[in-house]
C-alpha cells in the first residue's frame, strides 16, 4: 500500500528570450558557413543574443516574473530561489541572490547550482528534495544563460549552436497517494563523470587564467557520448515509476541539436510525435533550454494538466539528468 507523499507541482511558468534575433543568415557575413550547413547539422535556423543591457540576472527576473504571474502568486510566497547557470553576471554573488533583491523577496534562501547544460534538470531535482522533505513550500526554479557572452565568435564549431535566455517554474509542494498518477515531480535522475571535462569546457576561470574563458567542443565526441548517457538516465526514470515510453505524452529534451534529440528519441523508442523540438528557434540555450521548451509547449496546447513529461539533458562536466512529470 502506497504512502501519501509531498510532491512538487508545478504551477507556473515563465521566460524571457533577448530582443537581437541572429539568423544563421547573419552568420554567414562573418563566417565561413552557410545556413544550409548549419540546419542539417543542427537544425538550428536563429538564436536570440543578449545586448548590452541585457544580462543573465535581468533575464533570470523576467522570466521569474512571469512563471510568478503565471503561477497567480507573489514574490512573497516564494522560500526558495535556485537559479541554474554557467555565465553569470559575477564570479560572486549568486545571480539568484541578485533575482531575490530585484524581485524585492527578502526571506527564504537563494543560490546557484552550476551544471552548465544539464543546469535546469539538477536545480529541478534539487529544489524537488527541499520540497519533498516539507522544509520549504514554494520553490522559483531558474534556468538562465547568455552564453554568447563565452562564446569564440570565430570558431564556427561552437558559436553557430548557441543562444541566451532564460526560462523559470514555480514549484509547490503538494501531497500526492505515492504513485504514479499523482501531479508533480514523480522521480530524479542525475549522474556526473568528471573524466570527459575535455570534451566540452570552458578554457579559464578565476582560479587558473583570471577570465572567464571560451567556450571548447569535440563534437563529434559530445554527440556519440550523448544518446547513449541521456538513455541511461531516462530509462531509470521509467523503470522507478514503473512507466513506459509508450505511457509518455511529451518527451522535452535539452534543446542542443536537432540529431541528437532525434537519435535519442529513437532509441529510447519514443514516437517522434510526442518529441518537443524548439532548438530551431533558440538554439542551445544551456540552462534555459528546457524550460523555454515547456513554456513552448504548454502555450501552443501540446502540454496539459494529466500529462506525463519527460525531461532530460547533458551538459559540460559530463554532467546529465532526467526527470519524469505529470502536469
Amino acid at each position: 500500500m502506497t504512502q501519501p507523499v509531498l510532491r512538487s507541482i508545478i504551477v507556473g511558468l515563465g521566460c524571457a528570450l533577448p530582443k537581437r534575433i541572429v539568423s544563421n543568415a547573419d552568420l554567414e557575413k562573418f563566417l565561413e558557413t552557410s545556413d544550409a550547413w548549419i540546419v542539417q547539422r543542427t537544425g538550428i535556423r536563429q538564436r536570440h543574443i543578449a545586448g548590452e543591457d541585457e544580462r543573465t540576472s535581468s533575464l533570470a527576473t523576467q522570466a521569474a516574473r512571469a512563471a510568478l504571474a503565471d503561477a497567480g502568486v507573489s514574490a512573497a510566497d516564494i522560500d526558495l530561489i535556485i537559479v541554474a547557470t554557467t555565465t553569470p553576471d559575477y564570479t560572486f554573488p549568486a545571480v539568484a541572490t541578485q533575482v531575490q533583491a530585484d524581485l524585492g523577496n527578502a526571506a527564504g534562501v537563494a543560490f546557484d547550482l552550476q551544471a552548465v547544460c544539464s543546469g535546469f534538470v539538477f536545480a529541478l531535482a534539487t529544489a524537488d528534495k527541499f520540497l519533498a522533505s516539507g522544509s520549504h513550500r514554494r520553490a522559483l526554479v531558474i534556468g538562465a544563460d547568455t552564453l554568447s557572452r563565452i562564446l569564440d565568435w570565430q570558431d564556427r564549431a561552437t558559436c553557430v549552436l548557441f543562444g541566451d535566455g532564460a526560462g523559470a517554474i514555480v514549484l509547490e509542494a503538494r501531497e500526492g497517494k505515492g504513485t504514479s498518477a499523482d501531479r508533480g515531480v514523480l522521480t530524479t535522475h542525475l549522474r556526473s563523470d568528471g573524466r570527459f571535462r575535455d570534451k566540452l569546457y570552458a578554457d579559464g576561470g578565476p582560479s587558473s587564467t583570471g577570465t572567464s574563458g571560451r567556450v571548447r567542443m569535440q563534437g563529434r565526441e559530445v554527440f556519440r557520448l550523448a544518446v547513449t548517457m541521456i538513455s541511461d538516465v531516462v530509462e531509470a526514470a521509467f523503470a522507478a515509476t514503473g512507466t513506459t515510453p509508450e505511457d509518455l505524452d511529451w518527451f522535452v529534451p535539452h534543446q542542443a541539436n536537432s540529431r541528437i534529440i532525434d537519435a535519442s528519441a529513437e532509441k529510447l523508442a519514443i514516437a517522434p510525435r510526442k518529441v518537443v523540438k524548439t532548438v530551431d528557434l533558440h538554439g542551445n540555450t544551456t540552462a534555459a533550454s528546457i524550460p523555454l521548451a515547456l513554456n513552448v509547449a504548454r502555450d501552443d496546447g501540446r502540454i496539459k494538466a494529466g500529462d506525463l513529461v519527460m525531461i532530460e539533458a547533458m551538459g559540460g562536466g559530463f554532467t546529465w539528468g532526467a526527470a519524469l512529470i505529470r502536469w
